[in-house]
């Protein structure tokens, strides 16, 4: 009897185990829009690591992938979904490394004042609404041309009008390296730039000096979307002008904050963003355009294909939009997944089916596999499954019957609008920290009228040679005014936007493979994503907020009181404050945090109570004269950046300091209280590539005070 009962038991345990193969094989004809979600886990490892993989990581990598590949040539049917799973993750985290180590380029690691000579690439404006230029060919003073960044991004605080692109400029900046998260898991600033291959970012007061006129020979596509640029707002001189201008060039120069502030808080940005709507109803209008224009000459039309002419054509017409759109990596994505579609009607295949947004993942992950932690990708391909996989559920005759004949277009207006932002939802809110609750309604009044702008777009750029080009340009005006009317109007309505709390870190990821399984999977095991999708909400619910933040600089702290977080100071690390009350859910300003209660004492001693601890930031001319009071009577004592702590007694002081030193090691430092102890975590963990070369600093431990007469502070690394 034990001999078979073990013999059931094993039996039994190796039908647990084979089954699941067995299921897969079963279904192994709906896996392959599995193999990009399985190379974006390769890419999402990569990224996660806590230090810098060695040649011993990616050796271990590729020998795996060749023993997976040998696996899928010769090896059992059974397990042939589990080996190119396991090839794909390696994939992506070779295709991570690999490009990680081909863009690298050097970044400034100092605060630099003076000359930079270069050749203007990009004009934009920034958060604060001032013009910004972005130079390459860099020249810096008295810096090696090793050590020099490929490019460098200054805000022009005092300039109206822009440098051409192509000119080569000479001025006076503060430049300084892009900075990193502003508190940990946070989204890294640093990170973004060395894929951008930005090396230094910085701002001027001082004149933009023309050193040399562009040479006509280079950057030919910049140089005519300027041209373009400036020849619409030329005729659409307004801020309709300057947002359809936008959408059709890229250059958003023209655009003040007001306009991007009141799109992003109606749900309306992505209009301006040139991505796979903009790209969509430039090609899907010339397609329609050359399709029944042959159709139209039945000689013609008996003789050739006017179908596969128009994806011919659609698809030249993109890739030249792609260029003239400056090709960043949104309009790259939207580019690839319209060429793939383009190129299923090409092959008589179905132009849009979940194969095709799978082919558009793989070629993006393995040619940019940053762009995985990019918003915009995130968004785009959300939309895109949740649009294809839902309607391939649903049965046409289903649709057909849904409503009227003549009210399918607006039905099938309203179900996109529905879907898609219920697609986009979660990543939104998540990068963005807030929910436009108007959103649907302001989608639904300016989509259609986005098609329009777009198509009279394209009409300007066909009349523009005949001079007869004005009548498109105010159509385009016109709908770009209705457009900026109802973002104004939406966003002006009372709880427009809900904010949100920023998710942990296994969130989104959870999100993502729960949605995936949902949608793509056949059958009713698809339901077996509803349990990771609310694992993933619930741990949204319950995201820890830290107690403390102290900003990079030493400039301002945060603490979290019952009124939300309040601020030591109501002006300075204007960018920490924002995102601080951002990822808190809270939409106060920086002045609104600094009045409420929790910091007191003047300006240049603003103490705070946090449990059992006392602190303290110190500011101005007189830190040196008051330390040795302030670290008598507080456990924690913030020095500002600016404040040199060698003339300070560190060694014994009675107190944790947290001076330049230390906090140009850690950045922005995240404190949270857990009974009698503070755990201090640093935003600087782990050492990657893109990281500050600076040595690493563990996160510490502040103990309660042993007695409140000698309030003695003991610092530790933390277990």
């Amino acid at each position: 009897m034990g001999a078979q009962a073990v013999q059931r038991g094993l039996e039994g345990a190796r039908y647990i185990l084979v089954w699941p193969l067995h299921w897969l094989l079963a279904a192994r004809g709906q896996l392959f829009a599995w193999v990009p979600v399985f190379i974006g886990c390769g890419v999402g490892f990569w990224f996660a690591l806590g230090y810098e993989p060695r040649g011993w990581d990616y050796t271990m990598a590729g020998a795996s992938a060749a023993a997976m590949m040998g696996l899928i040539l010769r090896g059992p049917d059974l397990g042939r979904p589990i080996f190119v799973a396991v090839l794909c993750a390696c994939a992506g985290f070779g295709a991570a490394g690999l490009r990680a180590h081909l863009v690298a380029a050097p970044m400034l690691e100092f605060r630099y004042y003076g000359p930079v000579q270069g050749r203007v690439i990009e004009v934009d404006r920034s958060g604060s609404d001032a013009l910004r230029i972005t130079l390459d060919r860099v020249v810096l003073g008295d810096i090696a041309p090793q050590a020099t960044p490929d490019a460098v991004r200054i805000s022009l605080q005092k300039a109206e009008v822009a440098p051409q692109i192509g000119q080569v400029v000479i001025l006076t900046a503060h430049l300084s390296a892009p900075e990193g998260a502003t508190e940990p898991d946070a989204f890294d600033f640093r990170r973004t730039a060395f894929f951008d291959g930005l090396g230094a970012v910085g701002y001027t007061s001082s004149p933009v000096l023309l050193w040399a006129e562009a040479d006509r020979q280079a950057q030919l596509i910049a140089r005519l979307r300027a041209h373009l640029t400036a020849a619409m707002l030329a005729h659409m001189p307004s801020q309709a002008g300057a947002f359809a201008t936008g959408a059709m060039t890229g250059d958003r120069a023209a655009i003040t904050q007001d306009t991007v502030q009141a799109l992003r808080d109606s749900n309306l940005a992505h209009l301006l963003a040139i991505s796979g709507m903009n790209l969509a109803f430039i090609a899907g209008f010339v397609f329609m355009l050359i399709r029944y224009g042959v159709a139209l000459a039945p000689v013609v039309a008996l003789r050739v294909n006017a179908k596969k002419i128009a994806a011919v054509l659609a698809l030249g017409v993109g890739l030249f939009y792609w260029a003239l759109s400056g090709a960043n990596v949104s309009t790259t994505r939207a580019m690839v997944m319209i060429a793939v579609m383009l190129g299923a009607v090409l092959l008589d295949r179905r132009a849009i089916s979940m194969r095709s947004v799978a082919i558009a993942g793989i070629v993006l992950l393995l040619i940019t596999p940053e762009s995985l932690l990019d918003p915009g990708f995130q968004l785009s391909f959300s939309a895109t499954v949740v649009l294809v996989g839902a309607y391939g559920a649903l049965d046409r005759a289903i649709l057909r019957g849904a409503a009227p004949r003549w009210l399918m277009p607006l039905f099938a207006l309203v179900l996109t609008s529905v879907l898609a932002g219920a697609a986009t939802a979660p990543y939104a809110a998540a990068h963005f920290n807030r929910f436009t609750d108007y959103g649907l309604l302001a989608n639904l009044l300016t989509v259609p009228v986005m098609s329009l702008l777009m198509a009279a777009g394209v009409m300007a750029a066909l009349l523009a040679p005949f001079g007869a080009a004005a009548p498109a340009l105010w159509v385009m005006e016109m709908s770009g005014a209705w457009i900026l009317a109802v973002a104004h109007w939406v966003a002006g309505l009372e709880g427009a936007v809900t904010a949100i709390v920023a998710p942990p870190a296994a969130v989104l990821p959870l999100i993502t493979l729960g949605g995936i399984w949902v949608l793509v999977w056949q059958g009713r095991r698809r339901v077996l994503g509803l349990p990771v999708l609310a694992l993933a909400f619930g741990l949204w619910a319950t995201a820890p907020r830290p107690d403390l933040i102290i900003s990079a600089d030493g400039r301002l702290a945060g603490l979290m009181g019952p009124e939300g977080r309040a601020l030591s100071h109501e002006k300075g690390a204007g960018f920490a404050a924002k995102t601080w009350l951002e990822d808190d859910g809270d939409l106060a300003a920086q002045a609104d945090g600094a009045a409420r209660i929790g910091f007191a004492g003047p300006k240049e001693a603003r103490s705070f109570a946090l449990g059992p601890f006392a602190g303290v930031i110190l500011s101005g001319k007189a830190v040196e004269q008051a330390f040795a009071a302030a670290c008598a009577a507080h456990d924690l004592v913030v020095l500002p950046a600016a404040f040199d702590p060698a003339p300070l007694p560190l060694k014994d002081a009675p107190c944790m300091v947290l001076h330049r030193q230390i906090l140009d090691n850690t950045g922005a430092m995240a404190a949270y209280l857990q009974g009698d102890r503070l755990i201090l975590r640093p935003t600087r963990e782990r050492s990657r590539i893109w990281s500050s070369p600076r040595p690493l600093v563990p996160p510490l431990v502040l103990t309660a005070p042993k007695s409140a007469k000698t309030k003695m502070a003991q610092v530790a690394p933390a277990p």
